[in-house]
């Protein structure tokens, strides 16, 4: 059984810090790895980068995150990665990486990911330049999800997005601003590999669970909406080498 913590949208910054650690010290006995699904920061800054170092380094097990929207907004994405990375943190965009939990394997594949819509009510690449590139953009990063998942060796497959891949999470939030929260293109990057698990933030105002049409569990894991330091979820290796996942709810809560 691998027990992964996941939480996203923690916007760190001096005022926050010390927020999360306090649940974060108990993490060792509770999850193998932890997953950070973006927004890490306020404004993407440099120094905002090293409050999450503070808070999120040297945990006792792996933590893997992808940047969020917030993340990009100071134009300073290098040195955010930098700060991570020097705190041992692994930063994903369009690749993977393997952790062993007790002889199996867990692939982490992740992106930031980025807008478009749903099937139905969705962007199109038509019209304008701007459009276009618009679609474009999430296009590619949903072809780079899409590969770093079938391409990872590895026993149990998780995706690790900013951006949400199904609209059921996003329910709570306003219909006009779905397209700037999420693509169905995420989704299908999803269903083209045995995903066990999809792990997204982003929607603040959104719903906790949700299902890709693959039936991949898809899991808001926002702050604002686990209202909790981290949740917790526990997935199997079957013997027919297809996961199955059970999902259960951290313990430690953090309150605004």
């Amino acid at each position: 059984m691998i027990r992964i913590a996941a939480v996203g949208d923690v916007h760190m910054d001096d005022d926050v810090m010390g927020r999360y650690r306090p649940a974060l010290e108990h993490l060792p006995d509770r999850a193998d790895v932890l997953l950070l699904a973006g927004d890490l920061t306020r404004h993407g800054t440099e120094a905002e980068a090293r409050c999450v170092a503070a808070e999120f380094g040297g945990l006792g097990v792996p933590v893997v995150t992808v940047l969020g929207n917030h993340d990009h907004h100071c134009d300073q994405v290098p040195q955010v990665v930098t700060v991570l990375e020097d705190a041992g943190i692994t930063v994903l965009e369009g690749n993977s990486t393997v952790i062993d939990v007790s002889g199996v394997r867990l692939g982490v594949a992740g992106v930031k990911g980025f807008g478009g819509g749903f099937a139905g009510r969705c962007a199109s690449e038509f019209g304008e330049p701007e459009m276009k590139a618009f679609v474009r953009t999430t296009g590619v990063v949903a072809e780079q999800l899409g590969r770093a998942l079938r391409e990872v060796e590895c026993d149990v497959r998780v995706a690790l997005t900013h951006y949400a891949p199904v609209p059921d999470t996003l329910a709570g939030e306003p219909l006009e601003i779905y397209p700037f929260l999420g693509s169905y293109l995420l989704g299908q990057a999803i269903d083209s590999a045995p995903t066990a698990l999809a792990i997204h933030g982003h929607a603040h105002a959104g719903t906790e669970r949700g299902t890709t049409p693959g039936g991949v569990r898809v899991r808001n894991v926002a702050h604002p909406v686990i209202k909790q330091a981290y949740s917790v979820f526990e997935l199997g290796h079957g013997e027919s080498g297809q996961s199955s996942s059970k999902v259960s709810r951290g313990e430690s809560r953090v309150y605004q």
